[in-house]
């Protein structure tokens, strides 16, 4: 069965081989293109190297990840700004449609008062790319919860032109899924695809090994007007080998493509 959605693979899923084997890895099971993460992998943030790959394997890079992660605040430039512009035109560069940010974490205090104002500059000045701003969680240490992200690890709380919806981070934070959805509404841009328990923590494990409404997010996409992309972003770092990694991401294309091929309206 497909679906008029496209289904990427993260370079993040294959983690830790590097961003060059996401692309023989999608083309062997056939995912319909790429997301790329940029982080401390050299050709991760190589346009070059990318392109190339892209045309080697068939398969384009159509988001682009940018480096939000505390591993990765030097990549590109200690500034966000910069991190953001070189993601944009890493993007334009392949063609891609979508970056996906981060909320700012607090210590960034002044590219957190900012942030709203400099997204919508940014839009400007990339006009055929959605910075579509993901969910994130509370993290919690020794019984007490904080939230590291300002304002908040919720973006509709403050509204953004564009949005990821990352399933593993709602199981962290307990959110639901299908009401945060509702909560975006049209401007669901992106989804992160991967499963939790609920444990407070951040595990992306294959969809349909968790208890995320996972099936149902995918399936109500079409009803919600839905025109952008999946992203399979799950934890294979544990697999024992290359065929158990590549059994998990054939696994989760698999019920990427079943649940958003089993379209539902989104009731009213």
């Amino acid at each position: 069965m497909t679906s008029a959605v496209p289904v990427l693979l993260s370079s993040s899923s294959v983690f830790p081989e590097p961003t060059s084997a996401t692309f023989q890895l999608a083309a062997e099971l056939g995912y319909d293109g790429i997301e790329v993460m940029v982080w401390t992998d050299a050709v991760s943030r190589d346009a070059g190297a990318l392109a190339g790959l892209a045309e080697h394997y068939g398969v384009p890079v159509l988001s682009v990840h940018a480096p939000c992660l505390l591993v990765t605040q030097r990549v590109w430039s200690p500034d966000p700004w910069v991190r953001l512009r070189r993601s944009a035109e890493l993007a334009e560069e392949l063609g891609a449609s979508t970056v996906v940010v981060h909320p700012p974490f607090t210590w960034q205090r002044d590219y957190a008062r900012t942030f709203s104002e400099g997204l919508a500059e940014i839009g400007e000045r990339f006009p055929g790319i959605r910075f579509a701003v993901e969910n994130m969680f509370p993290v919690r240490m020794a019984r007490r919860e904080f939230v590291p992200y300002a304002p908040g690890w919720d973006p509709t709380d403050t509204g953004y032109a564009a949005y990821t919806l990352d399933l593993s981070h709602c199981a962290a934070s307990r959110t639901d899924a299908l009401a945060l959805a509702d909560r975006m509404g049209p401007n669901l841009a992106h989804v992160h695809l991967g499963d939790g328990t609920g444990e407070h923590r951040d595990e992306h494990l294959v969809p349909g090994r968790g208890n995320q409404p996972c099936g149902e997010l995918l399936a109500s996409l079409a009803g919600r007007g839905f025109t952008g992309s999946v992203a399979v972003e799950v934890a294979t770092r544990g697999a024992a080998s290359r065929s158990a990694r590549e059994a998990d991401l054939r696994a989760a294309l698999d019920f990427a493509r079943e649940h958003l091929s089993a379209a539902t309206p989104v009731q009213a």
